[in-house]
């Protein structure tokens, strides 16, 4: 299985990614943001947090501008997975990988702490190593992690199961408590918790291994 972790200026969290992916049984590429192209056999994309061009403009919006994005964009319209974490959620909204928009926190401060997730579904790759109303800790870091959609968006993404994760306790005044969405084909996973920082027992907890544990097992060879 071989995953991809994008590496834009200003990205920060993209070694825990791989780190993470690795510890699943991943062989991870880190693939720079000017490339144009995805290595040959990719099994899943990984687009990490950070701070991307410094997050001028919109948070992600100069980097879905780069050209390693079309290909991230043209992988997953060829059903391939992909994950984007905080920022790597904002760069997936700003692509049109995954609808909405993500806002300046409520309370207009950066967040950085753990905080109560509850798995609202089990039915993806990402999420079938959780029960369906399962809480986790996962630590967020965020400034810009207020999701916004429309209330069309938000009744099919109720509709059709794609709410990955909603917070126990809403730390940013995201619409309807989400803290992670799916893709229609349920292949995309866009989410602002970091679960590559809880996959360690030396990190102070380790919440987020299951996901990456799911992945691994649903993407194995037959």
């Amino acid at each position: 299985m071989r995953a991809a972790v994008i590496v834009f200026p200003g990205s920060n969290c993209d070694r825990d990614l791989a780190v993470a992916f690795e510890q699943a049984g991943f062989q991870v590429d880190m693939v720079w943001h000017k490339d144009a192209a995805l290595p040959e056999g990719i099994d899943i994309v990984g687009v990490p947090g950070g701070f991307s061009y410094g997050d001028y403009l919109r948070c992600g919006a100069i980097a879905a501008q780069s050209p390693i994005c079309q290909a991230v964009v043209d992988h997953t319209k060829r059903g391939g997975y992909a994950v984007g974490v905080c920022n790597g959620f904002q760069i997936l909204t700003e692509t049109g990988i995954l609808p909405g928009a993500l806002l300046r926190n409520a309370g207009l401060k950066y967040i950085c702490k753990t905080v109560g997730l509850k798995v609202e579904t089990s039915d993806s790759a990402f999420t079938q190593g959780y029960n369906a109303g399962d809480v986790i800790g996962i630590p967020i870091a965020h400034h810009d992690g207020n999701y916004f959609a429309d209330d069309a968006i938000l009744s099919t993404l109720r509709d059709q199961d794609r709410i990955a994760f909603t917070y126990t306790e809403n730390p940013n005044g995201s619409a309807g408590d989400i803290a992670g969405i799916l893709s229609e084909n349920r292949r995309v996973l866009g989410m602002m918790p970091h679960p590559e920082r809880a996959a360690d027992e030396g990190h102070g907890g380790t919440d987020g291994t299951a996901l990456f544990r799911a992945l691994s097992g649903a993407l194995a060879p037959a």
